[in-house]
């Protein structure tokens, strides 16, 4: 490392003092150096822009996210501890995973996934996931007394983050349910577990999604989650409002919900453009 051996040892003792294990502190070292010789002089006369060119050059050279995070680790704690600049690490940037888009199904695929499944009960506790877009957990806590036919809704207490919120019921689930309940005799538990006084066990709706997509001939990677994210979808695609379909999802940042916005093919095809508001002549004049 150019220049780097008083740092060195300075940046050993602080690891050594909070007691960053061994392949840590090589790998710090290692990554301080390199960074060292990128620009061929010592990293303490190297500064925040400095540091954000070479993240550039890894990110340039297809360095994995895990990767560019390690460097950004050694650096933080390079600055931060070695040489005493408590500003700068705050402003050193983690990689973030890339968020893929979520996988959704359409309502061709949706009723051919829902009718591969065998067992009564299961194909219910996954419609009712879709038609109101519940979480996997939500789906398998809800009890009979959360279905409110009159008002039309259905309560999910203590969802995600332990908050209580109303879905909507609709028509069609409701009649579904009605059979299911006839049939089924479910007592406290919506959908019970082979102990009756237990939910059905969760692994129950994932084993069932893998089943159905097999049988139903569907290619896509189709979970409890991906009937959510179909209802979410589908919702902003026939015109609902994101914010309604926030409360719906239970999400508390509208960020969370506005990932949907990205694979509504349906809302780009009904947005706009400002060209058609204008009348053009398509062949230029002579």
């Amino acid at each position: 490392m150019v220049e780097m051996s008083p740092l060195r040892r300075r940046m050993i003792e602080d690891m050594t003092v909070r007691n960053l294990s061994p392949a840590t502190q090589r790998s710090y070292i290692h990554e301080v150096a390199k960074f060292s010789r990128y620009f061929g002089r010592s990293p303490a006369r190297l500064g925040l822009e400095d540091v954000r060119a070479f993240q550039v050059h890894l990110v340039a050279k297809g360095i994995s996210w895990s990767a560019l995070n390690q460097t950004v680790c050694a650096l933080r704690f390079f600055y931060g501890v070695t040489l005493g600049y408590a500003e700068i690490p705050e402003r050193i940037a983690y990689a973030r995973l890339p968020r893929t888009l979520p996988v959704v199904l359409s309502a061709d695929e949706v009723v051919r996934f829902l009718e591969a499944v065998p067992s009564l009960k299961t194909r219910t506790a996954l419609t009712t996931a879709h038609a109101a877009g519940l979480r996997a957990s939500e789906t398998v806590g809800l009890k009979v007394g959360d279905i409110d036919s009159e008002r039309g809704v259905i309560l999910i207490a203590h969802g995600k983050g332990g908050k209580d919120r109303y879905v909507m019921l609709s028509a069609q689930l409701l009649r579904i349910l009605r059979v299911y309940w006839r049939l089924a005799k479910p007592k406290d538990w919506l959908f019970p577990g082979r102990d009756a006084t237990a939910p059905i066990d969760v692994q129950v709706l994932y084993s069932a999604c893998r089943s159905a997509c097999i049988a139903a001939g569907i290619d896509k990677r189709a979970t409890v989650h991906t009937l959510r994210h179909s209802f979410a979808t589908h919702l902003l695609e026939n015109g609902t409002d994101i914010r309604i379909i926030q409360v719906l999802l239970g999400h508390n940042n509208l960020s969370s919900t506005a990932r949907y916005t990205k694979v509504s093919n349906g809302l780009i095809r009904r947005t706009e453009s400002p060209l058609d508001r204008l009348r053009l002549e398509v062949v230029p004049p002579n």
